[in-house]
């Protein structure tokens, strides 16, 4: 049976007067300040099921915008950015593994969407999200191992790609300075030799919404067990913020039949930056000061 195609039209229509209504109440001063045209645009989403002899497929297209929130990091006052996500994936019926591409493209906010946009983002992934007004997030895991890639919303400049979910905390209880955690754990195609050495576990990464403040390599004197600490089949690894926002814990555990025999890395954060002179890590491993 030949299954039908659906579309469906995802549409933003955004008018000069309703403005404060989306952003919020604003004084009469700073409505001045910032006037906008009113606009349309539209994107087209759509899923489709598709037959050939033995193999049976689902593709599907979204597309959503998004208005980016003010101030925005790295960006003067009163700047916005109109984004667009859009996300294709294809799912063979039965198999685990799928396809994805996901493209991220931003204007700022008001201009002319036919022209070409201030960055674009355009990486294999099947999720994309907005963090904290600050981040963008695609999900680029289409195998059976997730990881996500960070980066700058301001900009869509790269930040960093991690394998455990990003860790968020503030830094300040008098202000709003959020930090973001992640630990990139190598797979055997990393592109930068320097991660293929058989000593690495991975590295930490600390970071503001604005750019990477420290990376940190950790390495095992023992190969074996460096092998066994990033190997994605035999090990789950997850991350948090300490006591206070004031450390990074990062627990590494073996998976089932085996023991968890888990083993905890505590790096402290000291001065908005990682501590690693005081860092507790377990026997035979080492942190140190990592550079792109």
């Amino acid at each position: 049976m030949k299954w039908p195609r659906l579309e469906f039209v995802t549409t933003v229509l955004l008018i000069s007067g309703s403005l404060p209504l989306l952003f919020g109440q604003q004084p009469a001063s700073q409505k001045a300040m910032v006037a906008y045209k009113p606009f349309k645009a539209q994107s087209t989403s759509q899923v489709s099921f598709n037959a050939k002899g033995d193999e049976e497929s689902i593709e599907i297209e979204n597309s959503s915008y998004e208005v980016t929130g003010n101030p925005l990091p790295g960006r003067p006052p009163d700047f916005r950015l109109l984004i667009r996500k859009k996300v294709r994936t294809k799912e063979i019926i039965g198999d685990m593994d799928m396809e994805g591409t996901t493209t991220v493209e931003a204007w700022p906010f008001g201009s002319d969407l036919s022209q070409a946009p201030l960055y674009a983002i355009s990486v294999t992934g099947a999720e994309v999200k907005t963090v904290d007004g600050a981040l963008i997030e695609v999900s680029r895991g289409l195998e059976e191992v997730e990881w996500w890639s960070i980066y700058e919303i301001g900009s869509g400049k790269h930040l960093f790609d991690t394998y455990v979910p990003v860790v968020r905390f503030s830094i300040s209880r008098e202000t709003v300075a959020e930090r973001y955690v992640g630990l990139e754990v190598p797979p055997d195609d990393v592109a930068d030799a320097r991660l293929k050495e058989p000593h690495v576990i991975g590295v930490v990464t600390y970071a503001s919404g604005e750019r990477v403040i420290r990376e940190a390599l950790l390495t095992c004197d023992d190969p074996n067990q460096a092998a066994l600490l990033r190997s994605f089949a035999d090990e789950t690894r997850t991350a948090s913020a300490g006591d206070s926002s004031r450390s990074i814990k990062i627990s590494f555990s073996q998976n089932y039949p085996s023991p968890p025999a888990t083993q905890t890395v505590v790096i402290p954060i000291a001065k908005d930056d990682l501590d690693l002179t005081h860092a507790q890590l377990p026997a035979h491993v080492h942190a140190a000061v990592w550079k792109r």
